[in-house]
């Protein structure tokens, strides 16, 4: 309440608001923020670019489920190219949950792997390897490519002496 003779003057309007600095929250939006962005692009970029693709036959060895956070399933296979040789393993991820249990069942068998590589994933929470499994098909009599309708039986053919093998002196 002002009086007549009260020097101080009255006002009408409203004090100005005091500014509330926004600097602050930008700096520390763009330092959290462009980081996990930059990850994020980069993630997808390596995860959607194949940088080689392929098949292996094999036997496959083990299938596991590994990762503390991220679930991933990694796999071995083992590759024979000449038999009595020392077994070459294939180190694989499998990113699917359905093509693992596809090959869970056909751990026993000879199968085919088709792979995809993809280069500078920026973390093991994708796959532990950059190989990941895109297919899977079993090989050989149990299944793969169709087997040949049966031969027919040969007519019979007239019967010839066989010929003596020939003898090479000492």
């Amino acid at each position: 309440m002002a009086y007549a003779d009260d020097p101080t003057p009255v006002r009408d309007e409203p004090l100005p608001r005091r500014r509330r600095r926004k600097w602050p929250w930008v700096v520390l939006g763009a330092v959290l923020l462009v980081p996990f962005a930059v990850f994020a692009l980069w993630a997808l970029i390596t995860l959607n670019y194949t940088y080689s693709k392929g098949d292996r036959v094999g036997y496959v060895l083990k299938l596991s489920e590994k990762g503390w956070l991220c679930k991933t399933w990694e796999g071995e296979l083992s590759m024979q190219t000449i038999p009595g040789t020392m077994a070459e393993k294939f180190v694989f991820s499998v990113r699917s949950d359905s093509i693992a249990h596809v090959v869970q069942r056909l751990q026993a068998q000879q199968v085919r792997i088709f792979y995809k590589q993809h280069k500078g994933v920026p973390s093991t929470c994708f796959g532990e390897s950059d190989y990941f499994v895109s297919g899977i098909e079993p090989v050989g009599p149990s299944g793969g490519a169709p087997s040949p309708p049966p031969a027919q039986p040969p007519a019979a053919a007239p019967a010839t002496p066989a010929a003596p093998a020939p003898t090479t002196p000492r």
